[in-house]
């Protein structure tokens, strides 16, 4: 008879332990969103894999501590960082349902489309995007690399291809043989142009390459990855970030579906 009368009331804080654990859950999301949003301000990437790393490490040397197995510390923080990434998700991101993502054509299906539009409109909205994106680079003097030197940007999947240099006080399309080039697909190169990835990242991850001049290159990469994301027009960096966002997710939602390339 002593057995249920003791195992009511242990039972009783086992249920007050797991109310505890969700609660927390929930307030390790809501302090994650806000980190999130304190990112996109600065214009930081969303993840960030060494202090992923660091919390995986804390908890195993809590767990050894108090006698938890390395597995299930592990299986604990993983639930973690993924709740929390889903708290720190933008509402806008779910604006769209996800049956109309499927409905948003993969970028390699509007490029016969894009081969027929004039060649000089494109380049003067590239021109003018750079110039808004570039503006505080440029009147630093840190894209002096350009000048005289021709590199080329492809969108793979679109079928879009740019030699770009510093012609005069502006970045413009200049034509003829670059002598490096950064090549990857629409979905990547947005992303990287609204800093939800790092250029390292997407660069290890052959999302993105570079072919040629390797010293022109890297300056290149180094520009990218330098970027001054506050002195971006707020409107272009909301209308990047948005966009980036949708093709994110368009692209997620036709993962495993041809035509869409996951990489360039």
């Amino acid at each position: 008879m002593s057995r249920p009368l003791l195992l009511r009331p242990v039972r009783r804080l086992i249920d007050g332990v797991d109310d505890a654990l969700v609660l927390l859950l929930a307030a390790r999301g809501r302090l994650a969103a806000a980190a999130a949003r304190g990112k996109r301000r600065a214009g930081l990437p969303p993840r960030d894999p060494d202090r992923e790393a660091a919390i995986h490490a804390r908890a195993q040397r809590l767990a050894a501590r108090v006698g938890v197995p390395a597995a299930t510390a592990s299986a604990l923080m993983d639930l973690s960082l993924v709740g929390a990434a889903e708290a720190a998700t933008d509402p806008s991101d779910q604006a769209i349902p996800q049956f109309l993502l499927h409905l948003i054509p993969p970028p390699n299906r509007l490029a016969p489309l894009l081969k027929h539009l004039p060649k000089s409109p494109q380049a003067r909205f590239l021109e003018q995007a750079m110039a808004r994106v570039l503006a505080t680079s440029l009147a630093a003097g840190h894209l002096e690399f350009l000048r005289n030197r021709r590199l080329g940007i492809e969108v793979t999947d679109l079928g879009l291809h740019w030699v770009i240099g510093l012609h005069g006080d502006r970045v413009a399309v200049v034509g003829g043989t670059p002598e490096a080039s950064v090549r990857g697909s629409a979905t990547d190169l947005l992303l990287l142009a609204a800093r939800q990835e790092d250029a390292d990242t997407l660069f290890f991850q052959r999302r993105l390459v570079l072919t040629g001049d390797t010293e022109l290159g890297l300056a290149a990469r180094n520009l990218l990855e330098g970027l001054p994301w506050a002195s971006v027009p707020l409107g272009l960096r909301i209308g990047l970030d948005r966009g980036a966002r949708l093709a994110h997710r368009a692209r997620a939602a036709h993962a495993g579906r041809p035509g869409w390339r996951t990489a360039a």
